[in-house]
């Protein structure tokens, strides 16, 4: 082969490897910390009915406890509000301990003896992501834990209704399962809370029941969304640390006007603020005490159960999760505030900003903001402040004395809590009935902190900053600099709003004075999902930022925003450019699953590619080489984009169907309503250019996949040669027909009563031992010294009458090279073939792991996505095995 073509293919790896190493060590550094248990944990195993137990012997439930607490509930009688963690894909019950321990530390410091019960499933870690068998099992045994659950209280006056869920990656989807069930009531879940749970769409479907679970759900929520409005779920995507499940993935699909459905990724809970792997989500230390203060806010004293209120269930969730005001809810206090202080403690602020040092002895202070001259040069207020504790702090004054505020509306319901300091942004015409604002800066705790406080102009607020294009490769950026007068700058990022863009971004401060700084704090800001990620920095400094996107936004209406919290008179240079690297990476992450079909595609225009050479010259060419010359994209990316043109036109789409064809799967990147042939945003054509790029990933797989195989069964006949008898014959390793047809009868009949995937994987030893004998038969003809010339026709072909002369004039002891070329393309056909039969035996791999986990249950996997459509598989791979060139050329 040429050079040009292991240049291509290594540079084709390369993209590939650049991508995976973004995709998967591409991020911060785990900031979380870790959750530790102050006693033995231990966890009870409670005894299900015999039904149950019959039913599902591989699953079971648990009560987890504690030191004194585990002694207490021995006998199972429980008063605490009950929660059920449900595990996710090979998710171990015992991932229970970091929010079961929490929780049994936080009650101790109440008042009431309020407390919660943790229980937790165990679902034999099974992997439910990749083998979707057992998620309806699943969602039927949740179904009788949480009435097992429920039966323990029925002797409590106050007993629980409903039983509050917590669901790991596939747990939170078993946990919204639930209400497909026929016999569901769903008044027994109130509150569902998914950790990284893939809501969307699955990661990677494997099996037509992962499909169908996901439909069902998918139907139920839709169909009965107005029946669900009670229902309260609470999705938690784990940013970029989670390269399992993409946080795009974790998005409820609900109606825009449904506000008890939320989703939110990690990065953005208030006082989290870190991103989590997928593991590291169930016991983050920041995440876990967020859901436990809310679990414990939703927990009404009178019963010590959680509420039925859906509103508070509401406000309580959005206070935790999303946007953390300064006052609990449910304490917002109707009523006028009034103000003690003598006059001393009054100062009006007549200029543009204000800035104040708290002592650090407790003193009342008070800042007075006169609106009647600032309404028509300015439109907002600004202020922060470095002091964290939850209470009121400014205020709209209704009624004045003189130079004192007499009463006031309090208008800190609308703070925002920062990761150094919390910050409030006014209108000033939404003030209309406000004479005065009032910052209250009085500091009881003798405390030190800074309060800083601006007019701003909407004009002022927001810079347009076109984004460098994705194919700009980092050679070019986008600059911007800011002399900042101000404390708040917003940089619209135009154009930045799809999937496969990433930038990098820097930023750089420089201020002559830097003592009694509040730090900067640069908040990425993306206004159509709540995925907001914050950067904390101080002052000078230089530092660097991602700009990515979980959630891509396709009609352009709107894009991100970097919001910048700066110092006053200081400089801030900005500066956005694309790193391919990065871009690779979303492409992955995005579109990474739908690889392997790229790979079948190459390796079956290889095949292709092998069964023409055959058929014209009587020789096979190698794999390597007929993957390089069947990479061919126009001949996959035209009919695919033509199919999708053709979909869009009614009476195609209706053909279609009536053939009972399947959907047409699209890639993320690529949305079919983007094909459209109306006029669109230039940006919005070049996620045409990703399948390209897939395609030459999948054909680099292909290349060097075959290239690590083919060494491996070299490796593998040198130790097995030893074992066998030399051969020098093509047909080395073939089977006679009466037992290809007795493995066939065998191998159907072991899938039927087994495993499919069981079958499938003998079906390719016995393949794969056919090449290892080729591949000794190989070796022991090249080491051969007495090899005569070939002679070959004019048409290409082996002169059959030219080698039986040669054979009577020297003897038939000698061999001709021909034979040894015979093998050699027996050799590469067959090779071609394990490649590609590789494939479903990777696909099958988990059927074939869930059945050998639970074969001490069952013989037989229930239900097996590989039976009967593995029949063919089976045929087609036995009568493979005598199959070469010399058969193939005569037909």
């Amino acid at each position: 082969m040429r050079p040009t073509v292991y240049v291509l293919h290594t540079c084709a790896l390369a993209l590939l490897l650049t991508g995976l190493r973004e995709l998967l060590f591409g991020f911060e550094e785990n900031r979380c910390s870790m959750t530790y248990m102050f006693e033995q944990p231990e966890y009870r195993r409670i005894q299900l009915p015999r039904r149950m137990a019959r039913q599902y012997p591989a699953y079971g439930l648990y009560l987890y406890g504690e030191g004194l607490y585990a002694q207490e509930t021995r006998g199972l009688k429980l008063t605490g509000a009950p929660v059920l963690f449900l595990p996710g894909n090979a998710g171990s019950y015992k991932q229970a301990r970091s929010l079961g321990s929490v929780a049994l530390r936080k009650a101790e410091n109440l008042d009431g003896g309020v407390h919660m019960n943790i229980f937790t499933i165990d679902f034999n870690e099974e992997l439910v992501a990749l083998y979707g068998g057992s998620l309806l099992r699943q969602t039927h045994f949740l179904h009788e834990s949480i009435r097992v659950i429920l039966r323990l209280y029925k002797n409590r006056p106050d007993p629980p209704s409903s039983v509050v869920l917590v669901g790991h990656s596939m747990g939170g989807v078993v946990a919204r399962a639930l209400f497909t069930l026929p016999r569901f009531n769903p008044r027994l879940v109130s509150l569902i809370l998914t950790q990284a749970s893939p809501h969307h769409a699955p990661v990677i479907s494997l099996d037509p029941y992962i499909l169908e679970f996901y439909s069902s759900v998918r139907q139920r929520w839709a169909a009965g969304a107005e029946d669900l409005r009670n229902v309260t779920v609470m999705s938690v995507g784990g940013g970029y640390r989670d390269y399992q499940v993409r946080s795009g993935l974790t998005a409820l699909s609900c109606p825009s006007d449904d506000h008890n459905k939320l989703s939110v990724v990690v990065t953005a809970v208030p006082r989290t603020w870190v991103s989590t792997d997928h593991l590291s989500i169930v016991w983050c230390k920041e995440l876990v005490l967020a859901t436990v203060r809310a679990f414990f806010d939703l927990i009404e004293p009178e019963t010590q159960q959680f509420t039925e209120d859906v509103e508070k269930r509401i406000s309580v969730l959005n206070y935790h999760f999303i946007h953390h005001p300064v006052q609990l809810p449910g304490n917002q206090p109707n009523t006028l505030v009034s103000f003690t202080g003598t006059a001393e403690a009054w100062s009006e602020v007549n200029t543009l900003r204000v800035f104040y040092s708290a002592p650090k002895e407790a003193t009342v202070k008070y800042f007075l903001f006169a609106l009647s001259s600032r309404r028509k040069a300015y439109t907002h207020f600004y202020c922060r402040s470095s002091n964290m504790e939850m209470s009121s702090w400014l205020f709209g004054c209704t009624q004045m004395n003189g130079l004192l505020c007499v009463q006031a509306a309090d208008l800190s319901g609308r703070t925002e809590l920062l990761p150094a300091y919390k910050v409030l942004t006014l209108k000033l015409d939404e003030l209309s009935t406000i004479s005065h604002l009032v910052i209250d800066a009085s500091n009881p705790s003798a405390r030190q902190f800074i309060v800083e406080c601006e007019w701003q102009r909407e004009k002022s607020l927001t810079i347009p900053v076109p984004v460098p294009h994705v194919l700009s490769f980092g050679w070019t950026s986008s600059d911007v600099t800011i002399n900042s007068s101000g404390l708040l700058h917003t940089l619209q990022l135009q154009h930045f709003h799809q999937a496969y863009q990433a930038f990098r971004i820097t930023v750089m401060s420089h201020c002559k004075a830097t003592k009694d700084r509040l730090p900067n704090i640069y908040r990425m800001k993306v206004p159509w999902f709540r995925e907001d990620s914050f950067v904390t920095a101080g002052i000078p400094s230089v530092t660097e930022m991602s700009g990515m996107l979980h959630m891509p936004r396709h009609d352009n209406t709107s894009s991100a925003l970097l919001q910048l919290h700066t110092a006053p008179n200081c400089q801030y240079k900005v500066s956005v450019r694309t790193s391919f690297p990065k871009v690779l990476g979303q492409i992955l992450r995005f579109c990474g699953p739908v690889l392997p079909v790229y790979v079948a595609v190459a390796l079956l225009l290889a095949l292709r590619r092998q069964l023409c050479s055959v058929l014209l010259t009587g020789r096979t060419v190698g794999m390597r080489e007929a993957v390089a010359k069947a990479l061919q994209p126009h001949k996959l990316e035209l009919p695919v984009l033509l199919l999708h043109l053709l979909l869009r036109q009614s009476w195609f789409q209706e053909g279609w169907s009536t053939l009972g064809l399947p959907a047409v799967d699209a890639l993320p990147l690529t949305p079919i309503e983007d094909l459209s042939q109306h006029a669109v945003v230039p940006e919005q054509d070049w996620p045409r250019l990703v399948s390209l790029l897939l395609c030459m990933l999948g054909a680099a797989v292909a290349f060097w996949g075959t290239t690590v195989l083919s060494l491996s069964l070299r490796m593998m006949s040198f130790i097995l040669a030893p074992l066998h008898r030399p051969s020098i014959s093509r047909h080395c390793g073939t089977l006679q027909l009466s037992l290809q047809i007795l493995l066939i009868l065998s191998l159907i009949l072991l899938g039927g009563v087994t495993c499919g995937a069981l079958s499938i994987t003998a079906s390719f030893l016995l393949h794969l031992y056919r090449v290892l004998r080729l591949q000794m038969t190989e070796r022991s003809l090249s080491h051969m010294l007495n090899l005569a010339p070939q002679k070959t026709s004019e048409n290409g072909f082996s002169s059959s009458v030219g080698q039986s002369k040669l054979k009577e004039r020297i003897g038939s002891s000698l061999l001709s090279e021909s034979v040894l070329q015979d093998v050699r393309d027996d050799l590469q056909l067959h090779l071609s073939l394990s490649t590609l039969l590789t494939l479903p035996v990777m696909l099958s791999a988990p059927s074939l792991f869930y059945w050998s986990r639970n074969l001490r249950y069952s013989v037989h996997l229930d239900p097996d996505p590989w039976w009967p459509h593995m029949v063919p598989l089976l045929i087609a791979s036995v009568l493979l095995i005598n199959c070469n060139t010399l058969m193939l050329s005569l037909r």
